[in-house]
């Protein structure tokens, strides 16, 4: 009997060890080796139908008018925010509008066919304090604003349309007359611009056509962009140059913030698609203003045409915990750029790409970028730096695997290259351009 119950007590303690080892989940650890948090597995949409709607409609906005009706919608968001909160809701139909601002626990809804619809005039965008170019400045703010706004939430599946042709083709004509016509002097908004928030989810929204970068976030914390379409032409929108896209329509940029979370989104934009930035220029980092990015996780994405998958500058100082990976790219100028200003002072670290397929032009481009930079004198200047930087389990073709050049404005070591399976036009890979290279598996033929 006693030999009974103890086999039974034996049995019992075993099933319960099986259960509780099928219940242990691998801790995922960020490219440092420090836990990534439980959060950044959660892709549960945010459920907003609890909350009182305001639909625009309902509060005299006509949905089928070409007319700019930005006092109307935003009286629709004063009021949502007087009344202690809501989602202001953009039903079937076609909004017109300048700059929109949304307040303290308001939210934007944007239906099946509606679209939110940005004025193709600047002046229905004022001239507010913002962040652009890695600078803080006085610029146009742009057509979705939402400034200290916690929990801030944009869902479709509608679309935010920034109405961006008439501004595209007058930057090219510009262009055309002053080829050092920079990126601000082309008077133009961005689509959507999220500052000094926390816990903000963009979730199952087309965010197209935007007059200059499409999202902007500036010192955000907990964000997340889930099953988001984002779109701007790479080309035929101007007869100045058939060739020529949608100028500076960078996907998403990432100023200054941290835990960010980009799963499951499309990108197609004639610039960069995820892009971090944080400052520019010789003092830059004693710039209160400015600041590193890190904790990003950019996965199971789709790219169009793209000029960057993962772009770390043109205005970066630091950079840390970034990983890409399970990312089908269609054609790409590059995959990972890192893009080193020789006036500003750049650190990149641990960056891991993991999971790539697809093409791309070049992969890996690594080389001093001197667009409209301006270099002053500094006696205790740092020296910029990328270290730690992974890049495996790759399978692309690629006309230029590895575009790496040195300087001695920084210094690049401890890359890793594991299970590279790439066909590849150039052939130019040399690990002996970054100190203490690894690699492991690598086939480039």
């Amino acid at each position: 009997m006693k030999a009974r119950l103890l086999a039974c007590l034996l049995l019992a303690m075993c099933s319960m060890g099986m259960m509780a080892k099928k219940k242990v989940v691998k801790q995922e650890l960020w490219p440092d080796g420090t836990p990534i948090s439980a959060w950044f597995q959660d892709t549960t949409r945010v459920d907003l139908t609890g909350l009182k709607r305001y639909v625009v409609t309902d509060y005299g906005v006509d949905g089928y008018s070409d007319l700019v009706q930005t006092a109307a919608l935003q009286a629709v968001i004063d009021r949502a925010s007087q009344e202690g909160g809501g989602v202001v809701v953009i039903p079937r139909g076609t909004f017109v509008s300048g700059s929109l601002f949304f307040k303290p626990k308001t939210h934007l809804l944007i239906e099946e066919g509606g679209c939110l619809k940005g004025s193709d005039r600047i002046k229905h965008f004022p001239v507010v304090k913002t962040r652009m170019e890695g600078q803080t400045l006085d610029y146009f703010a742009a057509l979705v604003n939402a400034d200290g706004v916690d929990g801030f939430t944009i869902t479709g599946p509608g679309t935010i349309d920034g109405n961006g042709h008439n501004y595209w083709e007058e930057f090219w004509i510009r262009r055309k007359y002053n080829k050092a016509c920079t990126n601000l002097e082309a008077l133009r908004p961005r689509n959507v611009y999220i500052s000094n928030s926390k816990n903000v989810t963009v979730q199952d929204v087309r965010i197209m056509n935007s007059p200059f970068w499409t999202n902007h976030l500036y010192r955000c914390e907990n964000v997340r962009y889930l099953g988001c379409y984002i779109y701007a032409p790479t080309e035929n929108v101007t007869p100045v140059d058939p060739k020529r896209g949608a100028p500076s329509s960078d996907a998403i940029d990432l100023d200054v913030c941290k835990n960010v979370l980009i799963h499951g989104c499309y990108m197609h934009v004639n610039d960069d698609a995820v892009v971090l930035k944080g400052g520019k220029g010789t003092w830059a980092d004693k710039d209160e203003n400015n600041g590193p990015c890190s904790n990003i996780i950019i996965e199971d994405c789709n790219y169009g045409h793209v000029h960057g998958c993962l772009t770390l500058g043109s205005e970066s100082l630091h950079d840390r915990n970034v990983i890409l990976r399970r990312c089908h790219v269609k054609s790409a100028q590059r995959v990972l750029w890192l893009k080193m200003r020789p006036d500003t002072p750049q650190h990149y670290e641990y960056v891991t790409v993991d999971g790539i397929t697809g093409y791309a032009n070049m992969f890996l481009v690594c080389r001093p970028w001197t667009q409209f930079f301006k270099p002053e004198k500094r006696d205790d200047m740092p020296l910029s730096q990328c270290n730690n930087i992974t890049i495996r389990n790759i399978k692309m073709t690629t006309k230029n695997f590895f575009d790496v050049g040195t300087s001695d404005k920084y210094r690049l070591t401890d890359f890793t290259f594991e299970n590279i399976d790439v066909d590849d036009e150039k052939k130019a890979f040399d690990a002996t351009l970054i100190s203490n290279t690894t690699i492991k598996n690598v086939n480039i033929k």
